[in-house]
């Protein structure tokens, strides 16, 4: 009787060892692949308690979280011949555990040296404008090399970034001096546009004061007011522009009335004309 209990005491404890051997976690961000004499099952585990048969079965855990890898630099010569050194970032999950563990060694590395490829690739098809501005439109050319590749080993490329382009320090100095020169042009375009438009005005101002001298003196005293404002030591003495001008046409009548026959300047008074002395009557008498 003893040696049955003894015996089921060691079986029982032989089964225990069994069901611990056989008992795997597999991790929330992880997936297990079962390889059962060498052979992957199908299905893949899910997260949780798992069992293995003892001796037949090993699993390999794949991760199935975004793995966030940086390219090395690349350097290549763009499509107008400027040499030039770029980085980049992709952004990556595996979506089919199986297919990554069987398919590829190590798939981590596998889609580095394609990213790697694929950015040399796309810096010699694009010009350095491209590089700089359309970004958008390359890292979905990116994307789209690295994922034709990726997609048979269960990968899927979720983006890809250009991080950073270097350009040789000469080309940047060209650089800077055509953005100078193409600003010092906007500033001539607008400073002529701006003197264009005031000559306008002005010209403007000009016809309605010529049309009523009262604007040019109310113009006149504003002027002598804001002067007046800045509280300096000049003195400014106006005199009327009429005046002026009256005293301008009693010179021209003086010098008419002196002068008949001087050319005079248009606008000036005529001076009155004299009408010459009868003459006299003969009687008939020598």
């Amino acid at each position: 009787m003893e040696g049955t209990v003894v015996a089921v005491v060691v079986v029982a404890l032989l089964l225990l060892l069994v069901l611990k051997s056989g008992m795997r976690v597999v991790n929330q961000v992880e997936r297990g692949v079962v390889f059962r004499w060498g052979k992957a099952l199908p299905n893949h585990r899910q997260p949780g308690v798992t069992f293995l048969i003892p001796f037949a079965d090993r699993m390999r855990k794949v991760n199935v979280q975004i793995v966030t890898m940086p390219v090395p630099t690349q350097e290549g010569i763009t499509r107008d011949n400027v040499s030039v050194k770029v980085d980049a970032v992709v952004y990556f999950r595996v979506t089919d555990p199986v297919r990554a563990a069987i398919e590829v060694q190590d798939y981590v590395f596998a889609v580095g040296q394609v990213a790697q490829s694929s950015l040399r690739s796309i810096i010699g098809k694009s010009d350095l404008d491209d590089l700089l501005s359309d970004r958008e439109r390359l890292h979905e050319g990116l994307a789209l090399m690295i994922d034709s590749p990726a997609a048979g080993w269960g990968i899927h490329i979720d983006r890809v970034e250009i991080k950073d382009v270097q350009l040789p320090e000469s080309l940047k100095r060209s650089m800077s001096r055509q953005a100078e020169a193409e600003r010092e042009r906007r500033a001539r375009v607008i400073t002529a546009d701006g003197e264009f438009q005031a000559a306008q005005q002005l010209a403007n101002a000009s016809r309605i004061m010529s049309d009523t001298p009262e604007a040019m003196q109310l113009r006149l005293l504003q002027t002598v007011v804001e002067v007046a404002a800045e509280k300096n030591s000049t003195l400014v003495m106006p005199f009327p522009v009429e005046l002026l001008r009256y005293f301008d046409r009693a010179v021209q009548k003086i010098d008419a009335d002196l002068n008949p026959d001087a050319p005079r300047s248009p606008g000036s008074p005529r001076p009155p004309q004299q009408t010459p002395a009868p003459a006299p009557e003969s009687d008939g008498r020598p």
